[in-house]
C-alpha cells in the first residue's frame, strides 16, 4: 500500500537505464531524491514554477550563528511541508561542518507517511564564510 501511495518518478539527474529508457527511482529513493530536489532549487529558478524550492539559498551570505540557523529549520520545513506532502518532517537539525568552515549540514529527520519508519537525511548547504569567526555552533 505505501509504495502505491510513494509511486515513482524519474530519477535525479536525469539519465536513462540499461534499455535506453528514462531512468526511474521508485520507493524511498524516489522520494529522497525528490526532498534533495526541493531543498537544493531556490525559488525563482523555474520558470514555469517560480515559487517552488527552498529559500534557504538568500542565506548564503549569512552568518553562521543561531539565528541563520534558526532560520534555515525555518526554511526547510515549510518548503517541505508544501512540497513534499509523501513526508511528515519530525525534525531539521543544523550542524556546522567541522572539516570545512563554507559548509552547514541540514540534517532532516521525517517519516514516510502512512509507514512507521523514520528516516533521516544530510542536506550539505555551501556558504561563503566571512572573515569574522563564527559566533557559536549553529
Amino acid at each position: 500500500m505505501a509504495e502505491q501511495f510513494i509511486g515513482s518518478g524519474w530519477a535525479f539527474p536525469m539519465r536513462v537505464d540499461a534499455s535506453g529508457s528514462v531512468a526511474l527511482a521508485r520507493g524511498q529513493r524516489e522520494i529522497e531524491q525528490a526532498i534533495r530536489l526541493v531543498l537544493a532549487t531556490a525559488p525563482g529558478e523555474r520558470p514555469m514554477r517560480p515559487e517552488f524550492g527552498c529559500a534557504i539559498h538568500d542565506l548564503v551570505f549569512a552568518p553562521v550563528n543561531e539565528a541563520t540557523a534558526g532560520r534555515i529549520r525555518y526554511e526547510v520545513r515549510s518548503s517541505l511541508d508544501r512540497w513534499e506532502p509523501r513526508i511528515e518532517v519530525a525534525e531539521v537539525n543544523v550542524l556546522e561542518d567541522n572539516d570545512d568552515d563554507g559548509v552547514v549540514l541540514i540534517d532532516v529527520r521525517y517519516a514516510i507517511r502512512g509507514t512507521n519508519s523514520p528516516r533521516n537525511l544530510v542536506f550539505p548547504f555551501y556558504t561563503i564564510p566571512s572573515d569574522e569567526p563564527s559566533t557559536g555552533g549553529a
